[in-house]
């Protein structure tokens, strides 16, 4: 596990761009964290990193918004799926873009073995932890870079 800290959204945000510069198409990015703590924050700053020049929102009631940068993005929010919908998880997770999944442990079975899992946790009012688990030979290498 990799541990980075955020004192801002700015900072959060600033993390996401940094990230962006290493992700390539295929990647999965899952994102775990309570209500408020960051991720679509985090997500912002991935996009703008990936070259997106849209407004980027939280997906919670579509589920899926697709935004076209450097490479695709697909913005997921699963909080609100129901346990019987299937959309196709597995066509996203192995196309051409880079695939970002809030509150991921409610579909953990459809989650790609390999990937970056990432823990946004409150430890102060602006404070974050951001703990990334690599799991696969590139996150980890991924990792190590961003830690550099």
């Amino acid at each position: 596990m990799y541990e980075f800290f955020s004192h801002s959204d700015a900072d959060t945000k600033a993390f996401g761009e940094r990230l962006a510069k290493l992700v390539a198409p295929g990647d999965v990015i899952t994102l775990e964290g309570d209500l408020g703590a960051g991720k679509t924050t985090f997500t912002k700053g991935l996009a703008k990193g990936l070259g997106v020049q849209r407004n980027v929102n939280s997906p919670t009631f579509t589920l899926i918004k697709e935004y076209e940068g450097k490479y695709p993005l697909y913005h997921m929010d699963v909080y609100r799926l129901d346990e019987d919908e299937d959309l196709g998880f597995e066509e996203y997770f192995q196309s051409d873009g880079v695939t970002v999944v809030e509150w991921a442990s409610r579909i953990a079975e459809l989650l790609p073995q390999e990937r970056l899992d990432i823990e946004i946790k409150r430890i102060g009012e602006e404070s974050r932890a951001i703990r990334c688990t690599p799991h696969g030979k590139r996150y980890e290498a991924l990792c190590k870079e961003l830690s550099s």
